[in-house]
């Protein structure tokens, strides 16, 4: 009996992860960070809590131009996927890089920079909220 291909087809549009969440931009984006490779993923979820965004990813390449691609592929999907074109900060150096796709705010790190702000205790808001996607 063959297998089941259980990759999804790409038709040129994001394809939701299956994230246990119910907000669409969050499974895009979190779809983007897994086919990245992106590594230590965590969500924060920030409703009621902040009126800056309803959820908070922070993530980790493995270099400056990891980071880069990582934050420009992820871009790319969500316009595909009708979200608009996100803003993208630090791109430059790529040590850290914000993309704010409005109800998501992604944040990625190069490892140490990410160590060194540890914005996950930050934001954390000390409940334990703060959990690997």
């Amino acid at each position: 009996m063959p297998q089941a291909h259980l990759q999804p087809v790409r038709t040129g549009t994001a394809t939701p992860v299956m994230t246990g969440t119910d907000d669409p931009l969050l499974a895009i984006v979190l779809q983007s960070l897994d086919d990245d490779q992106a590594q230590d993923v965590v969500t924060i979820d920030l409703e009621g809590k902040s009126s800056i965004a309803d959820h908070m990813v922070i993530a980790s390449g493995r270099s400056s131009r990891q980071v880069a691609a990582i934050a420009q592929k992820l871009a790319e999907r969500l316009k595909h996927a009708g979200h608009g074109n996100p803003r993208i900060e630090g791109l430059p150096a790529a040590d850290w890089v914000l993309v704010d796709a409005g109800g998501v705010v992604v944040h990625l790190f190069r490892p140490e920079v990410r160590t060194f702000y540890n914005l996950e205790r930050m934001w954390g808001f000390g409940e334990g909220n703060a959990g690997a996607a």
